[in-house]
Formats: structure tokens, sequence, C-alpha cells
């Protein structure tokens, strides 16, 4: 039995207890992987939206309003749109992907993607590789579960170890599932190898999630609100962000993985300066709790804060600056609305005892819609000189009017928010990544099935 094993099995035994009461497993149906999708490269040459023209979507159709689920076809550009330092030049380095979720750039430039339909795949040189990568674990793939977020590791130029966040069905597939955390060798060929699991969130649960389901109207009751972004710290230490499975209550329970910041080392052990670590009660790997369903996470490489976005319910969409040990309030402290109408037990902001967001928005229209905020990164590179140091955090819905953009959240001297100004605003693509390029440009993936999910380059606009 390894370190890490006895440590979980001395912290856990409580729960067993707790769960053999309230677990309530049920079918969850999901499909496997699905065959590889088409992938060549959109050549550029579409017309370009004029200066000071009204919004438009990609390839001249209106921009879209209201909820964004779905977004705007997307041309095959290059586009130009917004004013001053947040004009944009945007080049289409590729569509052809399904849902992708997440990306990671290699030494040489060139990027692995991930597709939440359970592929992997590679753009080389700007070409989208039509044969996926093999090797991967067995994923339930269903709504929002699948192949979610990928890693390199911080030495990966010597070793060679790639990470992939996913759900994990369980022993009995598919009756459970669980974010699950993988690691394995690319030498940059047709398959992974040496892959296993280091990390499987507690507890697995089905469908329904566990019984008891009382409060507030959580949201969905399907169990696929993993989190699952996965990031380095310069330590070389990992973070996980797992989501609350839509059953906020377990967001408070220190002895689950649910609705939580976790940090454990390359090969899944546990840090001995966790926060929790040898705290009777806690999983130990547990590095912050209180998230409902964090879809961002980064490492700021100057300073080394890390950052998190999550969805609240009915707005009271976050930004937050994760802390060890701090508690961020889901699901009794939220600037949103629960779904049966509620608001929070204890309150909004400033409640002793929880961390308040640095940022959050709330609806401004009428109807659904919703900031839903995707991934956040920090621009440090000299092609936005105007933009070092701004928080650049996808959009995936609506707000004050615009829908499907990237926020660029500037902070003053004290790490307050500033201000905060919409970019890459009227293309109508769903912001799923955002990602600064080893070559100081911006990248974005678009959260939309094939053959429209893209990657797109943002560079100053001409």
């Amino acid at each position: 039995m390894t370190f890490f094993q006895s440590k979980r099995l001395s912290t856990t035994l409580p729960f067993l207890v707790f769960a053999a009461v309230l677990m309530l497993s049920v079918y969850i149906s999901g499909a496997g992987p699905q065959a590889p999708a088409a992938g060549a490269p959109q050549a550029p040459g579409a017309p370009q939206a004029a200066p000071g023209a009204p919004a438009r979507g990609a390839g001249g159709a209106p921009a879209a309003r209201g909820g964004g689920r779905g977004g705007t076809p997307l041309g095959d550009g290059p586009f130009d749109i917004g004013e001053g330092d947040n004009r944009l030049h945007v080049t289409v380095i590729t569509k052809g992907l399904d849902h992708p979720w997440g990306m990671a750039f290699l030494p040489n430039g060139d990027m692995l993607v991930t597709e939440r339909a359970g592929r992997l795949r590679v753009v080389r040189k700007g070409v989208l590789d039509p044969t996926p990568i093999d090797g991967l674990p067995k994923i339930l793939v269903k709504s929002l579960g699948g192949l979610l977020d990928i890693a390199l590791h911080p030495n990966f130029a010597q070793n060679r170890l790639v990470y992939l966040a996913y759900s994990k069905p369980g022993d009995n597939e598919p009756t459970s599932s669980a974010l699950a955390v993988y690691r394995a060798k690319w030498d940059g060929g047709e398959a992974l190898t040496e892959g296993k699991d280091i990390f499987i969130a507690e507890p697995h649960f089905g469908a329904r999630g566990l019984a008891g389901r009382g409060c507030c109207g959580e949201g969905p009751a399907d169990g696929n609100s993993y989190g699952s972004r996965i990031a380095f710290d310069k330590a070389g230490f990992l973070f996980i962000t797992s989501g609350d499975r839509n059953i906020g209550e377990l967001a408070q329970n220190p002895l689950t993985d649910i609705g939580k910041v976790l940090r454990i080392k390359d090969d899944g052990t546990i840090p001995s300066d966790n926060p929790f670590a040898g705290k009777i009660g806690y999983l130990p790997e547990i590095y912050s709790l209180g998230h409902r369903n964090p879809l961002g996470l980064t490492v700021d490489p100057n300073t080394g804060e890390i950052w998190s976005t999550e969805f609240g319910p009915r707005g009271g969409d976050e930004l937050n600056r994760i802390q060890a040990g701090k508690n961020y309030g889901w699901m009794d402290v939220t600037n949103g609305t629960h779904y049966d109408g509620t608001l929070g037990r204890l309150g909004k902001n400033n409640v002793a005892g929880f961390e308040d967001p640095v940022d959050f928005w709330v609806p401004t229209c009428a109807g659904p819609c919703s900031f839903n905020p995707g991934n956040v990164a920090v621009y440090y590179g000299d092609k936005f000189p105007t933009w070092k140091g701004s928080l650049l955090v996808g959009s995936m819905g609506s707000w004050e009017g615009d829908t499907n953009f990237i926020m660029r959240v500037v902070l003053d001297d004290k790490g307050k928010l500033a201000r905060q100004t919409k970019i890459m605003t009227g293309l109508g693509q769903r912001v799923r990544d955002v990602r600064i390029g080893l070559d100081g440009y911006v990248y974005v993936l678009t959260d939309v099935a094939t053959p429209n999910g893209a990657m797109l380059r943002l560079e100053p606009g001409k």
C-alpha cells in the first residue's frame, strides 16, 4: 500500500458510514470515444469586418445574443474586431474540433488539444492531425463528462509526462463516475504509454448522486459538474479543481473531494505541507473548499498566485484567488440565486470565515442569461503591452448585452478589481479555454461541436 493510499484510507473511514446512508447510485448511460473528426485547417481569406461596423458574428452573421449556448457558426477568417488597445486580429488555426476543452503548448511550438468526446489531438505546425492519439483510459462521455483538461509536467522536455483530467467510469461502469487524473508518457508518436491514474476523486457516485438533495435546487441531478482544470505551480505541485457534482452540500464536507481545489505531487502522493494534511476529519489533498463548479485554473507565472473561475447558480459566477485552507462559501455564501429562488443561507459577501471573489458577474438581462466563465490566463507577453498583468477570462454566456467573449480583468496595486473590459466580442464563440502561447499571442478554444469547434489565435489588430 502506498503512502497516498494509506493516508486516504485513514482519513476516509468515517466517510464510509456517511456514504452508506446517503449513497444512491443509479444508471448513467455514456458513450465511448467517438470516431476521429476531420481536421483540415481552414484557409484564411474571409472578408474582414470593417472598422466601426456593428458587431457581427463570424462570416458576417449578426453576433448571437441571449444564453450563447450554441454560439454562431464560425467562418474561415481572419477577422478584425474591437477598438483601440483591444483591437484584435483573429486567425482561425483550425476547425474540425468537437467541444475542445484544454490545450498544452509543446516545446517545439506544436499543441496538444483535448476533445470532450474522448479524443486527444495534436496540432503540428498549425495543422490539425486527423488521427487522434491512442492510449487513453476508458472515459465516461456524457453531458459535461469526457476527456477534459491537459497539463504537461514542468520537466516535460526530459520526462515526456502528460497529465489528463477526465470523467472515470466506476468499477461497475457505467453506474458511477468520478473525476480522475491520468498520467502517461508521450514521445510525439501515435500513442501514450505507461499510463495510469494518479488521482481519483472521492466518492464515486451515479446519475442522481447522493440521496437527500433537499436544499435549494442545486442544478441538474446528473452529477456531471466535474470541474476538472489542472495546473502545475512553480514548485511542481499539481492543482486540480473538482466540481460539486450538483450536490452543493458536499462542497462544505471535508471528507469528500467534491467542490474543492486539490493539491498533489506529480506522482499522486500528498504534500506534507497541505493545509489539512494530518488533520482528523479532512482529506489531506484538500487545498481549499466551498467551490461549485470551477472550470478555470491558472498559476500566475510571475507571482505564483493561483486563480480559478467557477459557475454560480443563476449568476454569481466568480473569479477567485485561491489560498491554502480557505473556504469560498458554496453553497452557503453566493452572489447568485439558487434554482428554487432562494439566496445563500449565510448571505453574499463579507461573511466571516469565507473568502470573497475578486470579481463576480450576475445577470443583467431578462431571461436565462449568465456570464458562464471558461478558463482564465494571466498575460505577460510582449504582443499586447497594455495588457501586462491582466487576467483573461473566457465567457460562454452573456453579460451586459454581449454574448461569448473574453473579459480582460485589471487589478490595482492591492490585488483588488480596478476595471474590466470585454474583448473579442462579435464572434459569437463560446470561449472554453484561454492560454498564453510561447510566442506571446493569446490562444482560444471554442466550445462547439464538430465541425465548428476551433482553435483561434489573437494578435494585435491591424
